[in-house]
């Protein structure tokens, strides 16, 4: 899987390619006086086409070769990114406003939680794999008080006990040992993620199919389960998303940085580290300001301000297109819509 995407990256880069810059030139009638024939007038020079001269934003960066920090394939996850937004405004955030608006809350709630219990095993399993026995035991108690008094998940009484859900997953379990996040992706479908959550995600999908077998390796079962779960987040995260994206000079860029910002905070936590604020950037910042106009105490670099603007923190064990937050119900948070 891994092969395929950075094929088709590097397909979809030489098949764009950098666009050609035009010169623009001006004709100018050069006036002599009738006495003698004028020398031939000497032709003006003509425009710069070097793109290195020209005023670099984030998008033409993209597109001639230049990317982000983390984001090699940057020209390729922009395309994506705007083919993701066109089917979300034309299908999915119709289907999932119209799934919000038909399916009574309770209902909609309740399915929430038993997809969020389903996979609690597995969050259990990567506590083990992390060394963290305290977090184990508290998420095989949280599965235990859900499955019996929660009526098999469907009402989250370990909340209230305390035991909240937290996301694990395989891709944190790598992160914990050193691997590295990878080249940064947002694929249709998959959202923002990395090499190695990307990875992380697969293997943690085939677990209870490989594993258990029925029915979680049945294809009615797993498509019926990704549509609910997506639709849900989807209609869940509208409020949040629309907030996040609708003031960015540069969404694709907004929602890279909350990603990265929050996947690095996530990962420090498993390892009981900190991270210090000042090194995190503004996902609202426009990319394409110069940093030298910048104003108030902030240093002339954009790079170490910190985010003054609450943001939605993804979860990494759903699958997402866009970072929000269920407030109300603490569930996993949207990151791709399917």
């Amino acid at each position: 899987m891994r092969g395929s995407a950075t094929a088709l990256a590097l397909a979809v880069l030489l098949v764009a390619g950098a666009p050609q810059v035009q010169a623009q030139a001006q004709d100018a009638a050069a006036v002599t006086p009738p006495l003698a024939e004028a020398p031939p007038a000497a032709a003006a020079p003509p425009v710069a086409t070097d793109p290195s001269a020209m005023p670099a934003t984030a998008a033409t960066e993209a597109v001639l070769g230049r990317h982000a920090r983390g984001d090699p394939w940057e020209g390729f996850n922009r395309s994506m990114f705007r083919y993701q937004q066109d089917i979300d405004r034309a299908v999915f955030r119709p289907l999932a406003r119209g799934y919000g608006t038909i399916v009574p809350k309770p209902i909609r709630t309740g399915l929430r939680h038993v997809l969020s219990h389903i996979r609690e095993p597995i969050v259990f399993l990567n506590d083990l794999l992390q060394l963290k026995p305290k977090r184990a035991v508290r998420t095989l108690a949280r599965f235990l008080v859900n499955s019996t008094v929660g009526i098999g998940g469907l009402l989250d009484v370990a909340k209230t006990a305390k035991l909240p859900h937290r996301d694990n997953g395989l891709g944190n379990t790598l992160a914990r040992y050193g691997v590295g996040p990878g080249p940064y992706l947002f694929l249709p479908f998959v959202g923002p993620t990395g090499l190695r959550d990307l990875f992380g995600a697969q293997v943690d999908g085939v677990i209870y199919p490989v594993a258990i077998g029925r029915p979680f390796n049945r294809v009615d079962y797993q498509l019926s389960t990704t549509i609910v779960g997506g639709l849900d987040l989807r209609n869940e995260s509208d409020a949040n998303f629309k907030a996040l994206l609708d003031g960015a000079a540069d969404p694709y860029a907004t929602l890279r940085s909350v990603y990265q910002q929050n996947r690095a905070a996530e990962i420090a936590e498993i390892k009981g580290q900190t991270i210090d604020p000042s090194g995190l950037d503004d996902p609202l910042a426009d990319p394409e300001a110069d940093p030298a106009t910048s104003t108030g105490d902030q240093p002339p670099s954009t790079e170490g301000t910190t985010n003054s603007s609450p943001a939605p923190e993804p979860k990494t064990d759903a699958p997402a297109s866009a970072a929000s937050v269920d407030a109300t119900s603490g569930e996993p948070q949207l990151v791709s819509f399917l």
